[in-house]
Parts: C-alpha cells; structure tokens; sequence
C-alpha cells in the first residue's frame, strides 16, 4: 500500500528530514520534499483534529507554521484531503460556499491518538522550521546583504581595477565575516 495508510497506527512514515532541514550529513544543501510518505496526511489530520478546517486554512496554518518558509500547494492538500475523507479519518461538514470544512471522525481520533509522538514531532519540527527562519531571514540582513553584492559587482567588473584593490576588496570581506563569527 504505497500511497494508503495501514490502520492501527503503523501508515505514517517515522522519519525525518536526514540532517538538517534540507542539509545532508555532511552539511551540503541538498533539495528535499517538506514531508515524507504518510507525514502530510498525519500534520493535516492533527490540524483538523485541533478544530474544523478548510483546505485554504491548513494551508496558511503550515506555512504560518514554517514562518512562510513552505506553503503546501492546493494540489497535493486536496488529494491528501480526498484520501483522508475516504479513509474515514475526515468528514466534510456542510457550510457555506463552495469550501469544505473538514472536521475529524472517531476513527481519525483513535489515528491520531496512535500516531500521537509522532504528530507532535511534526509539527514541532515545522514551528522550529519557522523559528530558524525568524532568526536567518531578517529583511535588514537580506538588504545589507543586497547592498554589498550590487557594490562587488559594480566594482569587480570595471575593467581597469587594480590586484590591489582586489586584495584590499577580498580582506575587507574577510574582515567582515570574522567579526560577524565572533558576534
């Protein structure tokens, strides 16, 4: 059963993602899916466990989640949702419009309650995505950041710059990194 999930607990997939958020071992960036086999349907059984949801909300509680660092596509949300539905995990409920909500059944109950550790480990490790990138990705750095690439280019593409200042250019960024490591 590649794509469905055994009862009794034993369909969700208990691995993570290798290494560091998308990092191997060795520490190389390496692309890797946001979800192993069986996680997606386990995070989003939890999300609805919490309370009823549309498809649109468990997509934004992700990425709110991982501070906008992955927002799962309505294309892999929707089937995973249908799969749960037929499962028997999630019911649609009526409500207006043309969205579902989605609330859980008993037996998606007892599957969460089964795959408790787990569902938990998930959606720690999404929040924790979500912290890392509050930490790494402040709009001041990333500009600072912008500023000195568009100066290096500008610089290191005039055709008449000394070895020199090309040294002087090379310590100054040395410089700079050691001072920001000792921070």
């Amino acid at each position: 059963m590649r794509h469905g999930m055994h009862r009794g607990g034993r369909g969700f997939s208990g691995r993570g993602f290798g290494g560091r958020h998308g990092h191997d071992d060795d520490g190389g960036a390496r692309r890797r899916r946001m979800f192993d086999s069986g996680e997606l349907r386990l995070v989003l059984l939890k999300l609805i466990a919490d309370e009823p949801r549309h498809g649109y909300d468990l997509i934004r509680q992700i990425e709110e989640l991982t501070g906008g660092a992955y927002a799962p596509s309505p294309g892999v949300i929707y089937p995973t949702l249908t799969l749960l539905d037929d499962m028997g995990l999630i019911e649609a409920l009526q409500s207006e419009g043309a969205k579902k909500l989605f609330a859980i059944t008993d037996a998606g109950r007892t599957e969460i309650e089964a795959n408790v550790a787990l569902a938990e480990r998930l959606i720690a490790r999404l929040t924790e995505i979500g912290e890392e990138r509050q930490r790494t990705d402040s709009a001041s750095v990333r500009r600072a950041m912008g500023n000195l690439k568009a100066v290096l280019m500008n610089r290191l593409g005039e055709r008449d710059l000394q070895e020199a200042t090309l040294h002087e250019i090379v310590a100054l960024i040395d410089e700079a990194a050691q001072k920001i490591e000792r921070l």
